[in-house]
């Protein structure tokens, strides 16, 4: 059950909208691009909700290859990885950050708070303080459609920061 991609990115790196989300799943790790699953085309949808399309934005991931049978990202892996993503962040420069679900928002943000307590606002990350916004993981919002008003609410915090 090894990574067969690296999985970089996806979209414009002049984008002012970073996506990032916390790991390559399978689908990711064979076609070699982030969020490109079940996942990925609900997460094509939010970006649209943006007003924007996938090849308007910056998308990454914390990891940049799949965990083994898929299970979340260890501490040292994302302590391993964290470099590449700042060098990333450092080249796009968004105007915003937004953390697409929980290891995302909990590596980014230093933070082991619930989602509930981190999404509706808008939070600084590094020295820089880049404006981050924490949104539920597409792959939860398949789980729990009823979930699914809250990130629209919160994409509407990152068109109101962006205008």
């Amino acid at each position: 059950n090894q990574a067969k991609n690296i999985v970089f990115s996806d979209g414009n790196p002049r984008s002012k909208i970073m996506l990032i989300g916390e790991a390559p799943g399978a689908s990711e790790d064979q076609e070699g691009l982030p969020f490109v699953g079940r996942a990925g085309r609900l997460l094509t949808e939010v970006i649209f909700s943006l007003g924007l399309n996938r090849d308007e934005v910056f998308i990454a991931n914390i990891l940049k290859c799949r965990p083994p049978d898929n299970r979340d990202p260890k501490p040292g892996e994302v302590d391993q990885c964290f470099s590449y993503l700042e060098k990333q962040i450092d080249l796009v420069k968004p105007k915003i950050i937004i953390a697409v679900g929980r290891i995302a928002a909990h590596s980014l943000l230093g933070s082991d708070l619930p989602m509930g307590k981190l999404r509706g606002k808008i939070h600084g990350f590094g020295s820089n303080e880049v404006p981050t916004l924490v949104i539920y993981h597409p792959a939860y919002l398949l789980r729990s459609p009823s979930q699914k008003h809250k990130v629209w609410e919160d994409l509407q915090l990152a068109n109101d920061f962006l205008e």
